[in-house]
């Protein structure tokens, strides 16, 4: 029987990886994350090349592995704007349809980058939605890597690739890899950017997440995005002088990173 939520994890070639240890540890502390699902009715798969150097895995993940060539367009600044990221978007996008067709029946799916976090209570409120069309995270948390605080972002869903969670028929999943055209991997699994307005114009749109659903990882090496700072993404900005208002605004977004906060996306 299909599980309530399926977590899909894809993770990059390791020749791609700055340094896997980093990434190791990273994704170590994601698979944490997921498994603090407070409803059990869930699976996760991570995507990974063969030979890659997994951390320990607990109940309910499994892995697919796959042997796809490293992206050679990985870096930015490596290739063209536009080429960087078409690449980029084939490569994970690949790696996702992998990591569904190997899954078999599923109600609903979260795609979730190697390094970020999710929410305990996602999956208890999925079994409360069954026939859900699904909802993009409208409000998350951004946290520097090591950092005391995170900041309550509006409009995480446009910024963050761990922000969707789709009733799996709404993919409309080819019969196989080979079946599958370069711009659906690239637009429908590629990239986050892209879905919300694909499903509104099917008549299936996705509805706002009505609690914070995911921590979004920003400021370390082996981020694609090259993410910068909490501070300064969001405070160090000589015009926020003169918009005392929207300073006052940004400030009061900033949360501690409680011992609540930490047993619901990081564990204790």
């Amino acid at each position: 029987m299909a599980k309530t939520l399926t977590f899909i994890i894809p993770v990059r070639h390791q020749a791609n990886a700055k340094d896997w240890t980093r990434l190791r540890s990273n994704l170590q502390q994601t698979v944490g994350s997921i498994a603090l699902q407070e409803n059990g009715d869930w699976r996760a798969i991570i995507v990974a090349n063969q030979g890659a150097d997994l951390p320990p895995l607990p109940a309910n993940f499994e892995v697919k592995w796959v042997d796809f060539p490293p992206n050679p367009f990985h870096e930015r600044g490596s290739a063209e704007h536009e080429q960087f990221l078409d690449a980029v978007r084939l490569d994970k996008g690949r790696r996702i349809l992998a990591g569904l067709l190997h899954a078999g029946p599923m109600q609903h799916v979260m795609i979730v980058d190697d390094d970020d976090f999710v929410s305990s209570k996602l999956t208890g409120f999925v079994a409360g939605h069954p026939q859900a069309n699904g909802w993009h995270i409208e409000e998350g948390y951004v946290w520097q890597d090591g950092g005391a605080y995170l900041y309550r972002h509006a409009g995480f869903s446009a910024m963050c690739g761990s922000s969707h969670i789709i009733r799996a028929d709404l993919f409309e999943l080819p019969a196989s890899m080979e079946a599958a055209s370069t711009d659906y991997i690239k637009q429908m699994l590629g990239s986050h950017i892209f879905i919300d307005g694909y499903l509104r114009s099917r008549g299936t749109p996705l509805a706002a997440l009505p609690f914070v659903g995911a921590v979004y990882r920003v400021g370390h090496a082996e981020s694609h995005s090259k993410s910068a700072g909490l501070l300064a993404h969001y405070f160090l900005h000589a015009w926020l002088l003169k918009k005392p208002v929207e300073l006052a605004r940004r400030v009061a977004r900033l949360k501690y990173l409680s011992t609540t906060v930490r047993r619901e996306f990081f564990g204790a």
